[in-house]
């Protein structure tokens, strides 16, 4: 995310919810939720889908313009009704995320948003963040089942169990 949008990093973590199910925290700025596993990818497919179409849409441009010759306006409509007719996406995602082509600057870039908080991503960057969210998503399902597994081992407390935990949190930071 870049400064100018935004100074906070957003973060997603592996925990459980109030019933020990599988569970990904959201943390960006002062902005907490609790999310589930299948929306947390579903928001990793559309930061990756986001990041395909603003390429995509910058690569549209530039031969329109270029080699068609044609002007920003007859551009502007053009991609106005592809983007309508790209099927829109399945699912609840986390996060607003948008494709977008800056046609002045030549670039594509994802926008992301939740409540107040909103970033401004480049495709890699929303590529990467698409990556760690999966990633999230599935640590959270098989941690769950660690943490059902040691609760069985009858060797360790709940307590002792939450603090491995989050000692392997830490060593991830």
């Amino acid at each position: 995310m870049t400064d100018a949008e935004d100074q906070h990093v957003c973060y997603v973590r592996s925990t459980t919810d109030d019933n020990g199910k599988a569970a990904v925290l959201l943390e960006w700025g002062a902005l907490q939720a609790l999310l589930t596993p299948a929306i947390v990818l579903t928001t990793g497919r559309d930061l990756m889908a986001a990041a395909a179409a603003a390429e995509t849409d910058i690569a549209l441009i530039e031969t329109l313009r270029k080699d068609l010759r044609l002007d920003d306006h007859a551009i502007g409509g053009m991609l106005s009704a592809i983007r309508a007719r790209r099927p829109a996406p399945q699912g609840k995602p986390a996060l607003r995320i948008a494709a977008v082509a800056g046609s002045k600057t030549g670039k594509p870039y994802v926008t992301i948003a939740r409540g107040s908080m909103k970033g401004q991503l480049s495709p890699d960057e929303a590529r990467d963040m698409a990556m760690h969210w999966v990633q999230t998503a599935v640590a959270a399902q098989i941690d769950v089942r660690l943490r059902y597994a040691l609760g069985e081992w009858d060797r360790l407390s709940m307590v002792e169990i939450e603090d491995l935990f989050k000692l392997i949190q830490e060593a991830q930071r």
